[in-house]
């Protein structure tokens, strides 16, 4: 082994030396060129040719970087240097795809988080380019590559030989190089100009103000596609475009999608889709806990091995802190790749996210234990990555005329195998071993005449070395180590001066000479006498999991998720107090029938032979309550307030399933919501309608069919006349009326050019205000004040549409008759006020008043707390106006359902509309009410009493997890501090995107 390991550093140092006289063809050379070829034989090794194949005592010859030949009966090459890799194993070096190696990281400047609107001008990119600094399809990273050593020998460390590098910054990032980790030059290590194109949703250091919203980038991401079609097609005729140019350039090649999240996963594909382009997605390390979704994408993923440490959770305190799904991720993260490759979908490793210390090799390890075979794993790293970088003739696999680039291991990879070196387009680099170290243990110690026991054992500062005398008394030895030298001093017993010695040690052997007290020199030598393994070998591996591959999941993943979907079935309801909001009125002692996900039959005495009962005595049965504002299960943001216009962006893209609140509004009975966009700008974004479907994704949530809605705003959070650092546009009342006016006017024109058949810019912003136009998407206006509720009606009349819905509508009372005749309708609060200025003529019996002048009148939470009690709020209708108690439910119910256009099938307990239900534990209306189980479309999305056991499993599997915690801690495994979970609660007026660069 240490022959081995000598022939290569003298080989690394012959080759290091001729680099340095090895001229670039093309380069004027400064003295006499030495033209003589690498050219190596490697021979007696076990070669893995590729993930599957194998050749047992092979050899490789290696010429000019790269493979001349390979097999098991080769000769020796006359002019080749000779390796001897007798035992070991070689592999193909691994690919990494998701890196920015050698190149120059962007500087991001710092933003202004508290406001909305920056006050420094936008930057948009100098030269024909796009308006967008986060768009720059024109980044080409080859132009700006260069060999960074250091960066590449701590890659080579974790096994990589080649290198897919891009410029991480922005939404639209450009192209990627693909690069071998050489040392010689740029030249060299260049292999493919450019091998992919990427995305993300995140704008990265760009300055422009906008997207400051996911769905803002989404939006972005859109219209540009959109754009860059226009501009093959007729743009380019009128201007020069050189982002758009690029960005037509680059759909020929991969297309990589960095998502970092399940979720983002299905957003992006669904991008893709609508263009026509397939993204290979550079995951989060969660695809497991949406595994089934992210295969019907049909795409192929890069993913990390960055798993998260355990927390320290031996303060019970700090423990109840940490998330239940942070906890039920550790545990299974190092599943996520076995999972992957039992449904099918391919994948390959990459090393983003390794903190220092972690090895790459190691990483993979774990996901080998947790059922992921070794072969697979090395498929993984080579083969899989080469074949996304479109790179698989030159690197992936060891094969006559391939790159040079392979590991020669001492043992086998994923076994404990130790990287001996790596070798990148026929150049040696040797990988630093583990500092070795005396094995422990007893040894016989040989000091001129005198012998003695030495006893090396760990210490807590590292080895510690003692002579034993007896069962209680034994003598410390000091000892400092450099290379293969060591020294070692102890004072004898009863003796205060010391001996001194220095000499030579192996992994069980010392000896040298050294001094007595009495200054003789002597020889000394120390033998293992009951000699052990290796201590690398004994030693446990930290973080080392039995296979958990089977380990059931949980939608969502987090607390209170369904090990199972919930499904519709057949429920026979008996006996229980019936609140049809229909002519019927409430029908006391009623049956009601549940059949696919309808209500089949109300009345008495029902018979259902294979109906599951549901005892309904003493109990009142509602319709779901229907929440008609709302920004729950939103994610990163709630406003694009960027701009006075955001009317392109869409809720329905942003829909976050994994939120508690919609189990918690469950609770309280919620069964629809609409998901508004926030009121920081005249036109806001479009809604999405939900049904709070626990556990399903995003696109299962949403309503089918449902009529689009859009959010529009007035008042004080649109003109933010408090906002003195702002500069966007309007900054009065009447400057928003203006904008009103010009963006309909634009949309107006715009529908002329669509309808005259001529070619035209598709414009998602101008189709979405279009549509409002041809009353085919309908307002929900943000509004409080008498005059502007009044200037937009007159303004909607003026062009041809009606405003549906007036939210919040607090001084709706004073213009309830000019509503009725305009035709909108009105979601307000039923006691909130003076919580700002403009809320000051607030008063409790608005919802009575607006409803006794024949308004449609909603109560809406607008607050993820409220919205668990708005059959509350319903009873203060009754409380504040002596409003009938059916007509104040129907506030929360029929009502919204019918400003939401979605009364034919919701909000009412009718034969043949959904069975969206909710069976209270006393009258609906009253403050000790309990929603005991809440169905939607025939499926039991919360019940209490299953609510009762989740709580008490819960329990179980935190303390199981916690325990699982405190075994890792004490083996020493890798701790990270106790946190929690910051909650986003969106309002109107939030502007952050917390999940930004």
């Amino acid at each position: 082994m240490i022959h081995f390991r000598q022939k290569f550093i003298l080989v690394l140092t012959i080759l290091c030396v001729c680099a340095t006289s090895w001229g670039q063809e093309g380069f004027p050379y400064p003295g006499v060129d030495d033209s003589r070829s690498d050219h190596v034989f490697i021979s007696n090794a076990n070669i893995h040719i590729s993930f599957d194949k194998k050749i047992v005592n092979g050899s490789i010859i290696v010429k000019n970087g790269r493979i001349a030949a390979i097999g098991t009966d080769l000769e020796k090459p006359e002019t080749a240097s000779e390796y001897d890799a007798q035992g070991m194993n070689i592999y193909p070096s691994f690919v990494e795809l998701y890196s920015d190696y050698g190149l120059k990281k962007e500087e991001k400047k710092p933003s202004d988080r508290n406001n909305w609107f920056s006050s420094s001008p936008d930057e948009s990119p100098k030269g024909a380019y796009g308006w967008n600094a986060a768009i720059k399809p024109q980044k080409q990273a080859f132009r700006d590559f260069s060999v960074d050593k250091k960066a590449a020998s701590n890659l080579r460390s974790h096994g990589f030989g080649t290198v897919l590098s891009h410029h991480k910054d922005g939404i639209a990032r450009g192209t990627a190089t693909l690069v071998t980790l050489s040392e010689k030059n740029s030249q060299t290590a260049l292999l493919n100009e450019q091998s992919g194109n990427f995305f993300s949703f995140n704008k990265g250091s760009s300055t422009t103000s906008y997207p400051r919203s996911l769905m803002g980038c989404i939006s972005l991401i859109k219209q540009s596609y959109l754009d860059a079609q226009w501009y093959a097609a007729e743009g380019h005729k009128k201007e020069t475009n050189l982002s758009l140019q690029a960005w037509n350039d680059n759909m020929s090649l991969t297309q990589f999608f960095v998502a970092n999240d399940k979720l983002n996963v299905l957003r992006a594909d669904k991008i893709a889709k609508a263009f026509g382009q397939k993204y290979i997605f550079v995951g989060g390390g969660d695809e497991y806990m949406r595994i089934d979704e992210l295969k019907n994408t049909g795409s192929r993923f890069v993913i990390p091995v960055d798993y998260p440490a355990a927390m320290d959770v031996e303060d019970p305190f700090a423990a109840e802190i940490v998330d239940y799904s942070d906890m039920l991720h550790w545990e299974l993260a190092k599943t996520n790749a076995a999972r992957l490759n039992k449904a099918g979908i391919e994948f390959s490793f990459t090393s983003d996210g390794l903190e220092r210390g972690d090895n790459m090799i190691t990483q993979v390890e774990y996901a080998e234990k947790a059922g992921l075979s070794k072969e697979h794993a090395l498929k993984a790293l080579t083969e899989t990555p080469a074949r996304m970088a479109g790179a698989y003739e030159q690197i992936g696999s060891l094969e006559q005329g391939k790159w040079a680039n392979f590991l020669i291991v001492d043992g086998t990879l994923f076994e404990g195998g130790k990287l001996v070196s790596n070798w990148v387009q026929g150049a040696e680099h040797s990988i630093n071993p583990e500092k070795e170290q005396l094995t422990t243990g007893d040894y016989s110690f040989e000091v001129g005449e005198d012998s003695y026991t030495l006893n090396v054992s760990e210490g807590r500062m590292g080895l510690a070395l003692k002579i034993v005398i007896d069962d209680s008394t034994d003598i410390s030895l000091k000892q400092s180590t450099s290379m293969n030298r060591i020294s070692l001093s102890f004072s004898p017993e009863d003796s205060k001066e010391k001996v001194r010695l220095s000499g030579f040690w192996t992994e069980d052997k010392m000896s040298g000479r050294g001094q007595l007290t009495s200054g003789e020199w002597v020889n000394w030598s120390a033998s293992l006498m009951d000699k052990k393994e290796k201590e690398a070998q004994k030693r446990k591996k930290k973080g080392d999991i039995t296979s958990k591959i089977d380990q059931p999941v949980v939608y969502p993943f987090m607390a209170f998720g369904n090990k199972e979907l919930p499904a519709a079935k057949t429920y026979l309801i008996k006996n229980a107090t019936v609140w049809t909001n229909e002519a019927d009125g409430i029908l006391e002692q009623t049956d009601v029938l549940v059949k696919e996900g309808k209500i089949k039959k109300i009345g008495k005495n029902l018979k259902q032979g294979d109906a599951i009962v549901i005892d309904g005595t003493g109990k009142h049965l509602t319709p779901g309550i229907i929440d008609e504002h709302t920004h729950i299960a939103a994610t990163r943001g709630i406003n694009e307030g960027t701009q006075a216009s955001s009317a392109e962006v869409s809720v329905m893209e942003v829909v976050n399933s994994e939120d508690i609140d919609i189990y918690r509004q469950l609770s309280g009975g919620v069964t629809t919501a609409q998901i508004l966009h926030g009121s920081a700008n005249p036109i806001g974004g479009q809604s999405a309608l939900i049904k709070l479907k626990w556990g399903y994704t995003p696109d299962l949530m949403l309503y089918p069919n449902a009529d689009p809605f859009i959010k529009f705003a007035l008042g004080e959070n649109v003109k933010q006349s408090w906002n003195r650092q702002g500069s966007r546009y309007p900054r009065t009342r009447m400057g928003v009326e203006q904008v009103y006016e010009n963006y309909f006017t634009k949309a107006k024109e715009y529908g002329q050019v669509k309808a005259s058949g001529q070619a035209y810019r598709v414009d998602l912003e101008l189709e979405a205000l279009l549509q409002i136009l041809n009353s085919e998407r309908f307002i929900t206006c943000h509004s409080y004040q008498q005059g502007e509720i009044n200037m937009l009606m007159k303004l909607a009349e003026r062009y041809g549409f009606k405003v549906n819905t007036f939210t919040h509508i607090l001084e709706g009372y004073k213009v309830a008759d000019k509503m009725v005749e305009h035709g909108a309708g009105g979601s307000s609060f039923s006691d909130w006020w003076a919580y700002k200025y403009e809320v000051i003529d607030a008063i409790p019996y608005n919802g009575k008043l607006m409803h006794d002048q024949g308004v449609v009148v909603a109560f809406n939470s607008d607050d993820a707390e409220m919205a668990r009690r708005l059959n509350q709020e319903a009873g203060k209708a009754v409380m504040y106006g002596n409003m009938p108690e059916e007509e104040a439910l129907k506030f929360v119910t029929l009502n919204p359902a019918k400003l939401l256009h979605i009364d034919k099938e919701v909000g009412s307990v009718k034969e043949g509309k959904h069975a969206d239900l909710v069976l209270w534990s006393t009258h609906p209306l009253s403050v000790y009410a309990k929603a005991d189980i809440t169905m939607i479309e025939g499926a039991v999305f919360f019940d209490r009493s299953a609510d009762q056991e989740a709580r008490e499993d819960l329990k179980v599997e935190r303390s199981r997890l916690i325990q699982l915690m405190l075994q890792e801690k004490s083996s020493g495994g890798k701790m990270r501090k106790a946190q929690g979970r910051r909650k986003h609660h969106y309002h109107c007026d939030h502007e952050e995107d917390e999940g930004r660069d």
